[in-house]
C-alpha cells in the first residue's frame, strides 16, 4: 500500500472516530467541568461504549498517519488532513442534520483547492 493510500485511510478513520465521538458525546448532553467533578466526569465520558469505540477508531486511523508519515514528507501529507474538513462538514450535515451555511461550503471548495494544489507538487 503506497503513503497516499495510507493517508486517506487515516483521515477516513478519522471521520468516524469523529462522528461517532460526537454521537456519544450528544447522547451525554452538554458537560460541564468543575475541578470538583473532573475525575467523574473523565470516567463518565470514557465509559460510553461509543465514545470507546470512536476513540479507538481514530487511534487506529493516528497509526496509519504515523506510517504514511515514515513514508512522505510532512509538507506533503499534512495538507490531506484538511480533507477530513470536507468529509466531516458533509458527514455532519448527512448524518446528524447539522445546518451548514454556504460560507462553510465555500470555505471547504478553497480547502479542496489547496489540496489539490499540494497533492500537484
Amino acid at each position: 500500500m503506497n503513503a497516499i493510500r495510507y493517508i486517506f485511510l487515516s483521515v477516513l478513520l478519522g471521520v468516524v472516530g469523529q462522528l461517532l465521538l460526537k454521537r456519544g458525546m450528544t447522547a451525554l448532553g452538554p458537560i460541564t467541568l468543575r475541578q470538583s467533578n473532573i475525575f467523574s466526569t473523565i470516567f463518565t465520558v470514557f465509559s460510553q461504549p461509543i465514545v470507546i469505540l470512536g476513540a479507538s477508531i481514530y487511534l487506529i486511523g493516528s497509526f496509519f498517519w504515523l506510517v504514511s508519515l515514515s513514508k512522505v514528507d510532512l509538507s506533503y501529507a499534512y495538507p490531506f488532513v484538511s480533507l477530513s474538513y470536507v468529509l466531516i462538514l458533509i458527514s455532519s450535515w448527512l448524518l446528524l442534520n447539522e445546518q451548514i451555511s454556504p460560507l462553510r461550503v465555500a470555505g471547504v471548495v478553497v480547502i479542496c483547492l489547496g489540496v489539490f494544489l499540494i497533492s500537484r507538487s
